[in-house]
């Protein structure tokens, strides 16, 4: 129906007015949207005293005629409600284009807050692309486990989603579960056969489960698709590499060298190197290894490669000697236990015996030092939990004044807490729970004082209360996620995704140092 094109226009036409009319339209759709209308009279009257109590400015007075005209003419007002209205839903945002926008850009905290208001704005009709987009957003933030939540119910939505498959399937062969990952990638390559890049993947992962010839398959199906795919060309040579097929692999290597840009060179250079030392060709693959330390002179790999081919022809000594070469390496990592070995061998040739023998028992020490590695094993102590804990902001408000007079007991916690005495913040805490058993930051700080004097498993107790009391909390997800990585219970990863799509966007952090 065509109401009147001047009214229509007269929206566009005047932009200076767009404060007063967002006034009047911001008033009308509120109370729009909370059914407090329920007459065309009501609605007059309320942009009659609307319109008497904010004058309108000379253009918005232009673009109405005038007040008077507007207080006698009850279908204008409707007419104006309506094409208000109008407006109002075309200018609804749209979060899933917000939240891609803001992925694209690098914003990735408040993409994953656009998505989440998409989702809950359509929870009845729930959209496959926007757990597609925040999975790959999580992916970005490398909150793997939250990412593969979110794949899964794009696939839910809907079953032939092969790029959600291909993306799960990605994650997987990162944490090193490539059946799973195959899994994924076969139905990826079932819905769409002619990706090349689904082929290479799945070739990627069978040759990390050493199915060679397999994986042999898979990158000459992606070759064929693309023929110039480099990564397909270079994993083929390590394939052929790995089936002792020297010589092919180093015509792969030379294609890959040939159609990379330098940046990218080192790696090949150094693997054609690789093959080059199985066929005894130790000068040219002595080539190899000085193009890749050109390319990136802080692999301490290179440096000792270099110096084991300078040994396979008697170079020890001098400026181009191997002994530099295994310096150097050991230089950029003093823990390379392959340097330390080659240094020694090298030492004993030019009869440094006594230095050779000081490097074959520091290498010895390290290559059979199991206490070493158990350091990492643990992979958040009880120091680091304690400082991530103290790192989380104190956003709790001052509560009302109750007869019960819980919030005194409450706050009088709190600031034991903050001075340090938690054994006293305990017992307020416990006060305040026994008068008011709803009290969520009661049982949230009474976790932060339990975990602070070591008992982790209260703590998680009082922190799984908060959050059952309040599924949005989450600093307390946060809290509870690190605990349980503290105790070597990796479900804490899961609590701090959650904590990050809540808003928490520290939690990424964590995640990517302790979760993957």
């Amino acid at each position: 129906m065509n109401f009147g094109n001047e009214n229509q226009s007269q929206f566009v036409i005047y932009p200076k007015t767009q404060n007063n009319y967002l006034q009047i339209k911001i008033f009308i759709v509120s109370f729009w949207e909370k059914k407090l209308f329920y007459s065309i009279t009501q609605i007059y009257k309320t942009i009659i005293i609307l319109i008497n109590t904010n004058p309108c400015s000379t253009n918005f007075q232009i673009m109405l005629d005038n007040k008077n005209k507007l207080k006698k003419n009850v279908f204008s007002v409707v007419i104006l409600i309506i094409i208000s209205l109008n407006i109002y839903a075309q200018e609804k945002i749209n979060y899933l284009e917000l939240g891609v926008t803001q992925w694209k850009s690098g914003n990735l905290g408040d993409a994953i807050k656009s998505f989440n208001i998409e989702i809950q704005n359509n929870i009845a009709n729930q959209n496959p692309v926007v757990f597609y987009f925040r999975g790959t957003t999580k992916f970005t933030l490398k909150d793997y486990k939250g990412a593969i939540l979110d794949f899964d119910r794009a696939i839910e939505l809907k079953p032939f989603y092969f790029e959600a498959y291909f993306s799960r399937g990605q994650i997987y062969s990162l944490l090193e579960n490539h059946n799973l990952a195959i899994t994924d990638f076969n139905e990826a390559i079932r819905l769409n056969p002619l990706d090349s890049i689904f082929y290479y993947f799945r070739g990627i992962s069978k040759m990390r489960l050493q199915n060679f010839r397999g994986s042999l398959a898979d990158f000459n199906k992606c070759l064929e698709l693309s023929p110039d795919y480099v990564p397909a060309l270079a994993a083929r040579g390590e394939c052929k590499f790995k089936l002792n097929d020297y010589k092919s692999s180093i015509e792969d290597f030379d294609n890959a060298i040939n159609n990379s840009p330098n940046r990218s060179r080192a790696g090949y250079y150094a693997l054609r190197a690789t093959s080059k030392i199985k066929l005894n060709e130790f000068a040219s693959a002595i080539n190899d290894y000085t193009e890749a330390i050109k390319l990136s002179p802080g692999n301490s790999d290179y440096w000792y490669f270099l110096g084991f081919c300078k040994t396979q022809i008697g170079n020890y000594s001098g400026e181009n000697g191997a002994l530099v070469d295994f310096n150097k390496a050991i230089e950029l990592n003093p823990k390379k236990v392959e340097a330390l070995y080659g240094r020694a061998f090298t030492k004993n040739k030019l009869g440094d015996s006594r230095g050779a023998v000081e490097d074959y028992s520091q290498a010895l020490g390290l290559g059979s030092s199991k206490h070493v590695k158990l350091v990492y094993d643990k992979k958040m102590s009880q120091n680091v939990l304690d400082d991530l804990r103290k790192g989380v902001e104190d956003k709790i408000k001052m509560a009302e004044f109750s007869l019960e007079r819980s919030e005194i007991y409450f706050n009088q916690g709190a600031s034991y807490y903050k001075l340090g005495n938690f054994k006293q913040a305990i017992e307020d805490f416990d006060k305040t729970l026994y008068l008011q058993p709803t009290n969520i930051d009661a049982y949230y700080l009474r976790g932060m004082a339990q975990s602070a004097l070591g008992d982790q498993r209260k703590a998680i107790l009082d922190f799984s209360n908060a959050i059952k009391l309040n599924p949005k909390y989450s600093e307390a997800y946060f809290v509870r996620g690190i605990i349980k990585l503290a105790l070597g219970d990796n479900s804490g990863c899961l609590d701090l995704s959650t904590s990050g799509e809540l808003g928490y966007i520290k939690a990424y952090q964590v995640i990517r140092d302790f979760c993957n």
